[in-house]
């Protein structure tokens, strides 16, 4: 089951995302979780820590889906 995310301006980092949404403790573990190409942002593994992610898109990690909103 999906998880929505709200977020509030125009875009939140990747690395925020996963603390923001409680899926890592850290940051450090948010960076070494996308590192390590555990991550994925709309269907592709994301490389980048602090991708800029905008409403609309959808972040996998671990087993759960965040799918991204206004």
């Amino acid at each position: 089951m999906p998880i929505s995310f709200a977020i509030r301006g125009d875009y939140i980092q990747l690395d925020q995302l996963l603390k923001a949404a409680n899926l890592v403790d850290s940051g450090g573990a948010a960076h070494a979780a996308v590192e390590a190409g555990q991550v994925k942002v709309d269907g592709k593994v994301e490389m980048r820590k602090r991708a800029k992610l905008r409403p609309g898109q959808r972040v996998s990690f671990g087993g759960t889906e965040i799918r991204l909103s206004a």
